[in-house]
Parts: C-alpha cells; structure tokens; sequence
C-alpha cells in the first residue's frame, strides 16, 4: 500500500464522526432522489406495460345513442386504425348491509366476440361465460360481472358474492364471477378523486346490459386506435363529426381520461419533488465537504509542506486529498441507494392504494444509478477542489510557515454603540465576523434543514386547508343527489318528503364547450341558485364568490386557457338536448384549486336554453343522524342516478391521504434532521479543533468548562437562531416555488403553512442542534490541556 493511501486511512480513523455525518447527508439526498424518481420510474414502467398488454386505445368518445353501423364510417377516416364501440351506463350500486352511496360503472363486454382494445386482465375468479344464458339474458335473474379490483379490495368482495344494481329504473342482482383490471381503470374515481369505496367498474354481458337499455344493435360508447403516424387532434375532430348527430360531445384523446390524466399528474408531481428536493441535501454535502476539507488541509499544512519536499507532485497530493472524500461520499451513496430502494417500494405500495396493474414491481433504473454515481463524484469534485488548490500551490517554505494569526476587530454592535456587551458574547460575536463566509455557510445549512421540514408538512397543511374549503365552506349539504336527465324543479317536493330532510336546494349542469377564436375548452356550466346555501362558489382564499344575476362566472385557469377577460363574450356549445349556441359575458373569474370551472345563476341559465324551470341536481341538508334513513328512502326515486354522500367522500379523502402525508412528512423530517445533525456538529467540531489552543488557554487561566463550552456552543446556538427565521422564509419560498412547479389545469395547491409547522420544523432543528452540542460538550471536557498546548518553536 502507497503511503498516501495509508495516510487516507489514518485521516478517516482521525475524522470518522464527521465523515459518518457528510455520509449521511448525502445518503439523504441520494436517497430522496433514488426514492421518488425509482418509485415514479417503476409507475410509469408498469403504466405502459399495461397499455401495451391491455391494447389501450388512444381516442374515446361517448354518444347518447348511434347504430352500430356507424363503426365502419368511424373506420374508414383517415388516419384511423381500428374502432371498437360497448354499452356503458352509470348506475346506483347497494351492498349488503352497507348504506353509504356507491356508483357502478357498467360496461358491457361479448366474450363471443373478444374486445381488441382496452382488454379485461381476470386477476382472480372466472372469466364470464360465453353467452347471455336463461333468465340473466332476459332481464329475469341475477346477471355474471366482473368488479374491478380496487373496490372489491375496499368492499370485501370476492367471486360468488352478489350486489344490488339500479339498471333502468329496476333492481338487478350482480353476482360476482371474477376480480378484473384494466388499462382503463388503473385509477378508479369521479372527478378526479381516488374513491374506491364508492365507486366500482363491473363488466357484465353486453346483451343483457343492451336489453335493459333498450339498445340492441346501438352504442353509447366508442374507442378508437390511431394509425401509426395519424395526428390526433385531425383524428379527434372528423370523430366528433361524425358523431355529432347523435348527442356526441368533444372526442377526447388520452390526455384527457381520467385514468390517464391521474396518472401523469402524479407523475409529474413527484418528479418535482424528487428533483427539487434532493438538490438541497447534495448541496448542502457539497457546502460540508468544502468545510471539512477546507479544515483538514488548514491543519495539515506541515504535511503539505513536507510531502512536497520529498517530491510528491501537486496534483498526488490533490488525488489523495480527493479519494480521502470520495471514500465518504461513496459510502453515502452505497446506503442512499439501499435506503432509496427500501423506501421506493414502500411509495411504491402506496401507489398501489389507488393504482392497479397485474404487475406492479419496485425497480431502480440503470440511468438512475448512473446519474446518482454522477451527482456523487460532482459533490466530491466540487467540495475538495477549492478547499485544496490553494494550498497544494504554495512553496514548501511557505507552506511550513504557521498560517499568520486571526485579525480580530470590534464588531458590528460595537461600532454601533453597544459597549455593554458581555465578554463571552464579545469573543464569540467577534470570531464569527472573522469568517462571515463561513458563518453565513453555516447558518444556511441549518435554515436549509428548516426549511425542508416545513416544505415536507406543508401538504399535510394544504391537504386540511382543501378539506376545510371544499367540505365545510363549499359543500354545506349532507348529501348531493343527482338525476339522470334534466327535470321539473318540481321533484324537490318529492326529495323533501325524505327522512330527515331540512332544506333542498337546486342546481343544473350543463356540459359545453367554450370557443373563444381558435381556443376551445369541454366544461360544465353548473347553475346555482343566486341564494344558494349548501353548495357555494369558494376561492383559494376561503372567500364566497357571489354569482351575478347574469352572466358567467370562470374559474381563472379556465379564463386563462380561452384567452378571456372579465367583459368578454365566449361562445358556449351546448352538448345535450337541442344543442344550442350560446353568447356568454364573462362577468367574474374566481381562483378555485380544483377543476376548470363556469357558474351562472340556474334561472339565467334555464331562460338562455328556453326549457323552463329544471334542475339536475339537489343538494340536500339532513337532521343528525338520519342519512342513512335518507339514502335508504332515496333508492326509491326512479329519477335519481347517483348519490353522493359528503361523510362517505371526506372519509374516502382521510382514508387515502393521511397514512401517506404522515409517511412522507416523517420521512422529511428525518432527512432534515441528519442535514441539520451535519451541519450543526461538523461546524462544531471544526471549531474545536480550530480553537483547542486557545480554549486549553483559557482552561489554564481559570475559565470553568462550562464558560469554555459557552464561548463554542453559544456561537452554534446563535448560528441556529438566525436560521431558524432565515429557514421559515426560505421554507415559505421553497413551498411557492414547488406548489407552483405542481400547478396543473385541473388543480392548484393552495400554498398554506400552519404555525404548528414552523413550531416542528423548529423543535426539529433545536433539537438535532442540541444533541450535536452535547457531543461536542463532551469532547471538550475530555480535552487535553498539555497537548493543545504544545507549539511548534
């Protein structure tokens, strides 16, 4: 062995402790990086493995009725490879001896006639059998289906048990032959929300579920497959005209599936965080190993010097000051990487909550390796380099020659005036503006560690914020019921005569799509009652937006998207009854968080579409306790095609969110914690092996231990007060840059940060400063007056 390298070892035998502590930040940012980016790799892997397998298709539309004679013209547009269209319905869904409401989506499927799209993977249970037989295919006894696999978990359902459909008006029996999955459903839900309690797919035979419906030899349904090189939005717009005469609205290309859109986004997100993040912990390694080094060459001048006599060239000696480091951060990126492989199958297991493949396995990518080997050596190269160059520069004369002494000054307070100053806080205020660019280091890593914890709680934060807004302030009522095609606002004297009602307010939707120039936008105008209670209009900011007697009311992003400001005129597209046209103003936007929104006043809304006073939707208020009594009664009620229960949706909402923020916020406290343990303790061990001598000195003239450990631990603890609100703003920023970076169409995070946030990310800090104070208190106890003392002559 080359005695450099034996000199690497004693070095890291000599400074094992700070090196354990640079190791583990880096681990920290390798770790964070490897996590997020392995789990979102392994995602987007089992994403298109699934597509590819399950043949998912790359347009859909949906029709009130079109024959199915209408598939070959589909067929025969350019730029179209293939079409396949089903019979799909939403209906009420009853469990035994469950009351909440549940949605069904049910689609029809031939097993004579296998689909070439959006193929049905059987996870468990049998397939359905080859033809509609006896009473099923005649509407008389229960029907065979498949359950999609996330509400079967969440229900308990498995092959042989039975469910309870509303299909036209008439109760059927679904008896479940198969747990099922496909590419269209990796994420189940209703706009935009995983619900996998109260909202299940079930496949059943297409004959029987066309009979129900009365659409033998018809489609409402339809999914087509691009032609390799076909554009999309030339394909999408022939569909949609096609289409059009039969109650067609805009065809939509993957990007809009909910599925899919579900998919991307949390995609997307956490490529940010995984990005964002991380490059805060390797920076703040780099800023330690520049300090550590920086130090370690400061002491081993003579070494320098002497190696330097004897004939070792510049750079051996900046190659072994290099490989000293690259043994600590290749330690760090050794256990980031099996710490990032740990925790990126367990994010990997949380995905698997509200997503589902037939294969969904944790794997880290060879270019994520490659490129956290990359970011290591970067951390090495960039933390040593300066540190070493201008020492290995100097002469050997020069290099034998102690560093020339401190200058120390009055410092800032004095100048100003502060002439009581305490002695100690002199000293210590005096050493720090000795070296501002380390000081100024220091307390930036400390507020670095600070503000991670608050950017790692700040969703819990928003999280409750959403739930407040949109549960408390928005949605008033206890339950929301819905029908299936426009009515009489007359039927709200029948939902008044329901157990437990209080108050019934109405509401219309209307689906169109906004034109404004070459800008077009598919929305719904939600129509509300100018004096609506239980469902209101409410901003970011927790504000009620109140409607005008007349025109539109937009969400900004959807303003935004259109091109409009508040006086402009929109054309509005209707896309159900008579299809009408109509001129909008826009007269307000509101800045919601979820959702490209429109509002207008119902009765406004109703004489633009001249079809009297009807209404599509009735929020509803309940006594306490009579909810289930209520949605019991509702099941009667031909008209109404779906029930949504706000308990059943905060609690679905609780259910998914909580375990996973607790997750991701503890783990964000335990990486914020090792930066600031890294910082607080290298910085404090820096110190006292830069002032052994003169605290020996001091120990000599009478100061106490405890007035010694005070001159270094007060400098450590004024560092920690200054980051401490340094680190609150830089965690108020970091939180706009991200909520910014996370910002879509469909959702805005709102960026709120509770004071039990700050309160935690402070203690976290204190507390980890306080631990690598005791450490350090304990080494000058320990210290050794007569050997500290020792000069060179």
């Amino acid at each position: 062995m080359k005695a450099l390298d034996r000199k690497v070892l004693r070095d890291l035998r000599l400074l094992w402790s700070q090196g354990l502590t640079i190791a583990l930040v880096v681990a920290s940012g390798i770790g964070g990086f490897i996590t997020t980016l392995s789990a979102v790799d392994s995602l987007a892997l089992a994403r298109e493995r699934f597509y590819t397998q399950g043949r998912f298709a790359d347009v859909f539309a949906s029709v009130k009725r079109a024959p199915d004679a209408l598939a070959q013209t589909l067929l025969a547009q350019p730029g179209v490879a293939d079409v396949q269209t089903t019979v799909e319905h939403i209906v009420r869904i009853s469990v035994t001896g469950q009351t909440d409401p549940i949605l069904g989506q049910l689609i029809g499927v031939d097993p004579r006639h296998p689909a070439r799209m959006n193929l049905v993977t059987l996870a468990s249970g049998q397939p359905l059998p080859g033809a509609a037989q006896g009473q099923a295919a005649t509407g008389q006894g229960p029907l065979q289906a498949l359950v999609s696999a996330g509400f079967a978990r969440t229900r308990g359902l498995k092959p042989g048990d039975t469910v309870s459909a509303l299909i036209n008006g008439r109760q059927r029996t679904l008896r479940i032959s198969g747990i099922a999955l496909s590419p269209e459903y990796i994420f189940a839900g209703l706009g935009g929300v995983p619900d996998q309690r109260s909202f299940g797919v079930f496949w059943v035979d297409h004959d029987a579920l066309a009979a129900a419906w009365d659409m033998q030899g018809t489609f409402n349904r339809v999914a087509v497959r691009l032609a390799p090189g076909a554009s999309q939005p030339d394909v999408m717009a022939r569909i949609t005209t096609v289409l059009a005469p039969f109650g067609a609205g805009q065809a939509q290309g993957r990007e809009d599936h909910p599925s899919h859109a579900m998919l991307d986004a949390e995609i997307k997100e956490q490529q940010v965080l995984g990005t964002v993040l991380p490059t805060i912990f390797l920076g703040v390694a780099a800023f330690l190993l520049h300090v550590v080094v920086s130090r370690l060459v400061a002491t081993q001048r003579e070494q320098i010097a002497a190696l330097k006599a004897l004939g070792y060239a510049n750079r051996s000696i900046a190659a072994h000051y290099l490989k000293l480091v690259l043994v600590i951060v290749l330690g760090g990126l050794v256990l980031g990487i099996a710490v990032g492989d740990r925790l990126g199958t367990a994010f990997l297991g949380l995905y698997a909550d509200f997503f589902y493949f037939p294969v969904f396995e944790h794997r880290i990518a060879p270019w994520l390796l490659g490129v956290s080997a990359g970011l290591t050596l970067l951390i090495a190269v960039a933390g040593t380099l300066g540190a070493i160059a201008a020492t290995v520069r100097l002469a050997p004369a020069e290099a034998m020659r102690a560093p020339a002494p401190g200058h120390f000054g009055r410092t800032l307070l004095e100048r100003l005036g502060a002439t009581r100053t305490p002695p100690a806080l002199q000293m210590i205020l005096r050493n720090m503006e000795r070296r501002p660019w380390r000081t100024g280091l220091s307390v930036a890593g400390v507020a670095a560690a600070v503000a991670i914890v608050i950017t790692g709680n700040f969703i819990r934060d928003a999280i409750d914020h959403i739930v407040d807004t949109q549960f408390t302030l928005a949605m008033r009522s206890d339950v929301i019921l819905s029908l299936a095609e426009p009515a009489s606002h007359a039927v709200r004297h029948d939902i008044a005569r329901l157990p437990g009602v209080l108050v019934v307010e109405a509401g219309r939707d209307v689906p169109v799509r906004f034109v404004n120039g070459t800008l077009s936008e598919r929305a719904s105008i939600q129509g509300q009652d100018e004096t609506a209670q239980l469902q209101r209009i409410i901003d970011i900011n927790g504000h009620a937006v109140r409607l005008p007697e007349d025109g539109l009311v937009m969400t900004d992003r959807l303003a935004r998207k259109l091109g409009l400001r508040v006086g402009d005129t929109v054309r509005a597209e209707v896309l159900e009854g008579r299809r009408d046209t109509l001129q909008l103003t826009l007269a307000g936007t509101a800045e919601e968080m979820m959702g490209l929104n429109a509002y207008m006043a119902r009765g406004a809304l109703n004489r633009l579409l001249h079809e009297g006073d009807l209404a599509s939707r009735y929020p509803v208020a309940l006594e306490r306790g009579s909810e289930a009594a209520f949605l019991l009664a509702s099941q009667g009620l031909p008209r109404v095609a779906a029930t949504f229960s706000k308990a059943s949706l905060l609690r679905n909402m609780q259910e998914i969110s909580a375990r996973n923020i607790r997750i991701m916020s503890t783990v964000m406290t335990i990486f914020a914690s090792v930066i600031a343990v890294g910082v607080v303790y290298n910085n404090a061990r820096i110190a006292l092996a830069e002032r052994t001598w003169e605290l020996a000195s001091l120990r000599v003239l009478g100061f106490t231990r405890a007035e010694v450990s005070l001159l270094l631990l007060g400098e450590l603890a004024i560092c920690i007060a200054l980051a401490l609100p340094m680190g609150m703003v830089g965690g108020y920023a970091l939180v706009h840059l991200i909520a910014q970076l996370l910002q879509s169409d469909q959702f805005q995070f709102p960026v709120v940060i509770q004071a039990r946030t700050y309160a935690w990310a402070g203690i976290c800090v204190v507390v980890a400063g306080v631990a690598s104070a005791l450490v350090v208190r304990r080494r000058i106890d320990r210290l050794d007056m007569v050997a500290a003392l020792k000069t060179r002559e």
